[in-house]
């Protein structure tokens, strides 16, 4: 499972908001619900983010291991 759990704690250290990433920097509702969510974005928005934020991915994203998921 992807968890965006970093994320919101590199906001907080860069004195961001889920509201300013809406209405200052043309992020939609729908990717900050998507983000809450720990649902799928592109990478061209995790890029995005690492630019606006001045981070790493590890500072966005987390992979937490499903031992129980089959393929």
């Amino acid at each position: 499972m992807i968890s965006y759990k970093p994320l919101w704690e590199t906001l907080k250290e860069k004195n961001m908001s889920a509201y300013k990433l809406i209405r200052y920097h043309a992020f939609s509702a729908n990717t900050v619900y998507r983000l809450r969510h720990n649902q799928g974005i592109s990478t061209a928005l995790l890029d995005k983010l690492c630019t606006l934020l001045d981070c790493r991915v590890e500072d966005i994203i987390e992979h937490i291991p499903d031992r129980n998921e089959k393929f």
